[in-house]
């Protein structure tokens, strides 16, 4: 009588058990780090909105807008015009008054990037938004609708959180959406 090698039943199992373990842990960690991701994103732009308040309230100017700049902190600094808004030739010099203030890390211009590696900017007007707003680009649609449900009312093109494509929903198959949110 010629023996048989192969695999008990018992054998497969335990090995099936052991690969499902497995892939429920990682897709398990995936989910929380796209998780912490968007908590530093929502962080982000709670921590920004407090910076430019801070800046607000100590100096009496936007950063970036702030007329005293450069006789406050020197060359190279950029002062701004002082009226009262950044507008887009003030919004890389937004970054260099946070950094040069201490309210913000740093040096220079240079814009900053969030955790999903998309550009930070503050300027004028932004996703349909009147006034002073933090935009990042970059985002997710589905990181984007996560957090304006947070901060907001859920619906893309209304509230104080926008995306800058003029649609009511949010596409949640999108990689690299542009989001906006006034301070």
């Amino acid at each position: 009588m010629k023996k048989q090698s192969g695999f008990t039943l018992i054998e497969i199992a335990i090995v099936l058990v052991i690969i499902g373990l497995l892939l429920g842990g990682v897709l398990k960690g995936q989910e929380m780090m796209t998780n912490a991701k968007i908590k530093r994103v929502s962080n982000d732009f709670n921590g920004i909105s407090a910076a430019v308040f801070s800046y607000l309230d100590r100096y009496s100017f936007f950063p970036g807008d702030d007329a005293n700049a450069n006789a406050r902190w020197g060359a190279p600094l950029a002062s701004g015009n002082g009226n009262g808004f950044i507008d887009p030739g003030e919004r890389p010099d937004a970054w260099e008054h946070l950094r040069a203030s201490g309210l913000v890390s740093g040096t220079g211009t240079n814009n900053p990037t969030h955790s999903f590696g998309g550009t930070i900017v503050i300027q004028r007007n932004g996703g349909g938004i009147s006034g002073t707003v933090i935009c990042m680009n970059n985002i997710p649609g589905k990181t984007a609708e996560i957090i304006d449900r947070q901060v907001d009312d859920g619906v893309a093109n209304a509230g104080d959180f926008r995306q800058t494509a003029n649609s009511a929903n949010y596409d949640l198959a999108a990689t690299n959406l542009t989001v906006c949110k006034k301070l």
